[in-house]
């Protein structure tokens, strides 16, 4: 069934199709025609391609303003996040009603191009299993976004119908789906994704690995225990992912992505790059987000570098309740996945040169100092830039191995459980747990997994989301201002943008917006 905001969403699809280059080719494809990319092998490729592409800028775009602020939303806006300035989720007048239209009509584009890569291909001159790569990664981006949707929005719309010319403008329905279709369609995609997808796939590539785990993911939200837990067993059993060993840990977020833990990567470089719609896409802010400007510190011993992340916004940090959570000594996430706490002086022209940073030289503003996250670290950023072209991890074992604790425990099978969630704790240097309870599995999961855009989706699934962010998150640019934001209840689902509802006309808004 069509959809009117698709239409307004046409021709700008059409241009970022005709525009992009072909991702991680050597000759890039700058300019093609419509026909071209529907009517043949290399043009349905350069249309997965783009694919590639969007999914990259939906997730995460090149630059600031709505687009940053719609995955700094679910990054930080659960239990573990700090907000000093900039985004604020929740509070009164604080309502995340900024960046949702970017999510909702962004994603619907990437579905209507999809929609049309899948619904072309048949007829297409090909081998059947080249067709197939090409569709089940169509079907990929799309079980993907629907997967996305329905968690943010709860309704919305389904279309499988791409849009044309001819038909952009016929009459249109508008109603919420059912839940129990979206998620056919969802395993569906899923399923053919798995089935004609190898485990071994280029750099940057969906591959079966990372089709079984958002699979299992879709399970878990439909309660289909045994189901979820087979195909996190999937990924678990196959040789080609795995954590990288305890002597490794660094790496995991290091400026090299291509290792075994990670399922899917998007990959940046700025040769290629310039904006999202090139192959190397555009620079990103993300890296300068989650860490002070420990330079602005007073005492001039402290100047911008590599090693502290260079130029920094400060805006986002880990909050007092997940440094709780870590055993400071012995975790090595700690020290790992975070800057460190104590800063060495890195002025050459300073006396102190090389030391430990005084204690009187610390202040209690977090723009310029906070305990601060590293996983988006690029020790290949320019000082004074803000932009990164470092690679980004979208998906990880780690998780996979995590999720599939929570699957086994909910089948009963809390020896496997344990197995899983214990290979996390041993690589972090920990003890494994000799037992397992919800708890303990929501704290280790903060432990490995804070900041990868998974908190807020787990929360939200388990029904505890308003309760743990009332809890526990924090807005404040000091310690002396720090306070909770409530979050109200019907925050648990996005506003469908006004201007959708205003074109549709019969399509409701969320309850409480």
């Amino acid at each position: 069934m069509k959809r009117i905001f698709l239409q307004l969403l046409f021709g700008v699809t059409l241009l970022s199709l005709l525009s992009c280059e072909k991702f991680l080719a050597e000759e890039p494809v700058t300019e093609v025609s419509i026909d071209f990319i529907y009517t043949t092998p290399e043009g349905l490729e350069s249309g997965v391609n783009a694919l590639y592409n969007l999914m990259r800028n939906y997730n995460i775009p090149e630059g600031e303003g709505d687009a940053l602020r719609s995955s700094l939303f679910f990054l930080v806006g659960t239990d573990l996040g700090l907000n000093r300035t900039w985004h604020t989720p929740y509070g009164p007048n604080h309502t995340p009603v900024a960046f949702p239209a970017r999510k909702w009509t962004r994603g619907y584009q990437i579905i209507d191009r999809a929609n049309a890569i899948i619904a072309n291909a048949p007829q297409v001159d090909m081998l059947d299993t080249r067709r197939n790569q090409i569709v089940a990664q169509a079907r990929m981006v799309r079980g993907e976004l629907y997967l996305d949707l329905i968690r943010m929005y709860d309704n919305i719309l389904l279309d499988t119908i791409a849009t044309t010319p001819e038909n952009a403008f016929d009459p249109k329905e508008y109603a919420p789906a059912d839940p129990v279709e979206v998620f056919e369609l969802i395993d569906a995609d899923l399923d053919f994704a798995v089935q004609h997808l190898a485990w071994n796939v280029d750099y940057g590539r969906y591959g079966k690995g990372v089709a079984h785990h958002i699979r299992g993911k879709s399970a878990l939200w439909q309660q289909k225990w045994e189901e979820a837990s087979t195909h996190f067993d999937a990924v678990i059993l196959d040789p080609t992912h795995d954590l990288l060993p305890r002597e490794q840990l660094a790496q995991v977020f290091g400026q090299n992505l291509n290792h075994k833990e990670a399922l899917l990567v998007y990959v940046r470089d700025e040769i290629t790059g310039g904006n999202d719609n090139l192959a190397g896409g555009g620079p990103t802010w993300i890296s300068s987000v989650f860490n002070s400007r420990v330079y602005e510190l007073s005492g001039g011993e402290m100047i911008r570098s590599t090693e502290y992340g260079g130029e920094s916004l400060g805006w986002s940090f880990p909050n007092d309740y997940l440094r709780s959570l870590y055993d400071e000594e012995n975790d090595l996430r700690f020290r790992t996945y975070y800057y460190p706490l104590q800063l060495i002086v890195n002025n050459p022209e300073s006396p102190n040169f090389g030391q430990p940073l005084a204690p009187e030289r610390y202040d209690d503003d977090y723009r310029r100092y906070h305990w601060s996250l590293k996983k988006y670290h690029d020790e290949e950023k320019r000082v004074g830039t803000l932009n990164s072209y470092k690679d980004h991890i979208v998906y990880r074992y780690a998780e996979t191995l995590l999720l599939g604790a929570e699957a086994a425990w909910r089948t009963g099978n809390t020896t496997k459980a344990l197995g899983y969630i214990n290979e996390v704790r041993n690589r972090a240097g920990l003890h494994g747990f000799a037992s397992f309870d919800l708890e303990s599995y929501l704290e280790e999961s903060a432990r490995e997994l804070a900041f990868e855009n998974e908190r807020w989706f787990l929360l939200k699934r388990l029904g505890i989301l308003v309760e743990r962010v009332n809890l526990y998150y924090e807005m404040g640019s000091n310690s002396g201002n720090k306070a909770v934001y409530p979050m109200a209840s019907h925050m648990v689902r996005l506003p469908i943008p006004q201007s959708q509802i205003d074109l549709m006309g019969t399509f409701p808004q969320n309850d409480g917006y």
